[in-house]
């Protein structure tokens, strides 16, 4: 029996005009964006479909503006009667995974998630935190690299494990560039690329937007969910509202383990992801993880009407 898992990007996939078409063909849709400019005060739906791009890329307006354009997505998708197995999302991409499952209502995931894009972009003062995605290394040699630098004094962690082959790496400026000299070396890296991001996600350096994070988080009403959820903190399913709460603070300063959540979906017999927000970021990276199992990215109007056109 094939299965089929509904998967969320997460912050790096927004571009400005994303949605726009979905917004406009069909109602439900419209209706998310709308719900979302109500619930913060403000017409988030006009900074997506606008820009300009330096206020998209803020993270603050990222995470409910990429949660907002999946979920509208999700509707339309919903519309035509397709139901998945798993969900599952990428960091911030969580949070749309937990709607979907029923987990948690929209208004308080965009909330959330603007206060947690709030809390992280403050977290860390600007400069004194980076990221690099190092290319080519084996985890455990990375890892070891990282044990090293953080010992000598300058912490830098693993923060996503996205493929084989891709591994994101988070902490402090000098523990980065250390990594980023080393990592050819010490590691078996072929290339180690800076990011351009406003701070240190997913590394013990987020402990303090995590606290944060948890008092917003105790407030919310939380379901059990109708659609086993994948968790980055464990790369399992977990289905409880009471196990939810933890791991979305936990993962705030845990590494994404989106390699082995794919791998978990595979094991559990999924063989059909379908990628819904913006951009094909995750279709690259299942790609690379299996290149056996199926791949859908629902980004648009014009791929909501290809999947009709598969599924009969």
């Amino acid at each position: 029996m094939s299965k089929t898992a509904f998967v969320f990007p997460g912050q790096g996939a927004q571009a400005v005009g994303m949605g726009k078409d979905v917004y406009e063909a069909y109602n439900q849709s419209r209706t998310i964006f709308e719900r979302a400019d109500a619930a913060l005060g403000f017409s988030l739906s006009s900074i997506i479909f606008e820009g300009p791009d330096e206020l998209l890329k803020q993270t603050a307006n990222t995470q409910p503006a990429l949660l907002t354009v999946s979920v509208a997505l999700l509707e339309a998708l919903e519309g035509r009667g397709l139901k998945p197995d798993f969900v599952a999302g990428h960091s911030l991409g969580e949070y749309s995974a937990l709607v979907a499952s029923g987990m948690l209502s929209f208004e308080d995931a965009v909330r959330t998630v603007r206060a947690r894009g709030q809390f992280m972009e403050q977290a860390v003062p600007s400069g004194l935190g980076a990221m690099a995605a190092v290319l080519g290394a084996e985890r455990d040699s990375l890892a070891a690299l990282c044990a090293a630098v953080t010992a000598e004094g300058s912490a830098v962690e693993l923060a996503n494990v996205n493929c084989p082959g891709q591994i994101v790496v988070s902490g402090t400026a000098a523990g980065v560039q250390a990594v980023v000299e080393r990592g050819k070396d010490e590691a078996g890296a072929k290339r180690v690329i800076p990011l351009e991001v406003s701070g240190p996600f997913h590394s013990s350096l987020m402990k303090p937007a995590a606290d944060q994070l948890q008092g917003v988080l105790a407030e919310i009403d939380l379901q059990d969910a109708s659609v086993p959820v994948v968790a980055n903190v464990t790369a399992r399913a977990v289905t409880l509202a009471s196990d939810v709460r933890s791991l979305l603070v936990e993962q705030v300063f845990s590494p994404v383990l989106w390699e082995d959540s794919v791998r978990y979906m595979i094991e559990q017999g999924v063989d059909t992801f379908v990628e819904i927000g913006s951009g094909t970021v995750l279709a690259g990276l299942i790609k690379k993880i299996d290149k056996n199992v199926r791949i859908i990215s629902v980004n648009s109007i014009s791929a909501l009407d290809a999947l009709q056109v598969n599924e009969h």
